[in-house]
């Protein structure tokens, strides 16, 4: 059990909030947008092991700073990406990919993404939310891996296919697809989408209604409703992270 005061100044690229039992991680670098990097992959890991240990968070809200949720898109052999990597630089990145996304899913309170801009790295975050509000500038994509010679094995090959179908989230991960946020929502990847000024009002307006209900039904209907993308992950993951490593370092 962790309390909010031990970890909410701890991170430098996730700001933290919390009122009335509502949390909100705001994704940025330098207070702008997010810039992923391989420091960035081991922090957000922790973080979320920190706020999953929490009891005090009834709610989560995933957001991003700026006009942008998470970026830059990769490219090949860049400093402190995964074209450069060693084996045992990419064993320690195995880990911590594990850590990413389980610690997530460990995070016992419902979760609500905005996403504010496109998702160009680390798409699978928010859709591993239990609701995802997309802004219209919002688009999805993944950068990080096939269009950018990696196999695409960091669990976007698990949550995808869950939630758009396999045959779409194989052409997705294959071709490099940027996905807009009107068809994201058509293709069930996305809840609502709006303006984005309405984007963070709509999810402290869908944490309110659901604050009416006791805790312990917020608790429980998260864990009712994450557990078979846990199973998935389980038997899929550390496959996908191995098999990554190989296609990258072999």
């Amino acid at each position: 059990m962790t309390r909010f005061e031990d970890y909410r100044e701890r991170f430098d690229r996730i700001e933290l909030e919390r009122a009335d039992g509502v949390l909100l991680m705001r994704f940025h670098t330098d207070g702008g947008p997010l810039r992923w990097s391989v420091s960035a992959h081991h922090e957000f890991g922790v973080a979320f092991g920190e706020i999953a240990r929490d009891p005090d968070n009834l709610i989560v809200i995933m957001t991003g700073a700026g006009d942008e949720f998470s970026g830059p898109a990769a490219t090949f052999g860049a400093p402190d990406q995964l074209g450069s990597m060693s084996v045992a630089e990419f064993d320690v990145l195995r880990s911590e990919g594990k850590d990413l996304l389980n610690n997530l899913l460990r995070i016992e309170a419902p979760m609500i993404a905005a996403v504010n801009g496109p998702a160009l790295r680390h798409a699978e975050l928010p859709l591993l939310c239990d609701i995802v509000l997309a802004a219209e500038t919002a688009t999805f994509q993944d950068t990080a891996h096939f269009i950018n010679h990696a196999p695409p094995g960091d669990g976007q090959h698990v949550i995808l296919p869950l939630a758009m179908g396999i045959n779409r989230a194989r052409y997705f991960l294959l071709t490099g697809q940027a996905i807009p946020a009107e068809q994201a929502k058509q293709f069930g990847l996305v809840n609502e989408v709006l303006a984005p000024d309405q984007l963070l009002p709509r999810a402290h307006e869908l944490a309110a209604i659901m604050l009416r209900q006791p805790p312990a039904v917020l608790k429980y209907s998260r864990l009712i409703l994450t557990q078979m993308i846990k199973r998935e992950m389980h038997d899929f993951l550390e496959y996908g992270l191995t098999m990554e490593g190989l296609g990258i370092v072999g």
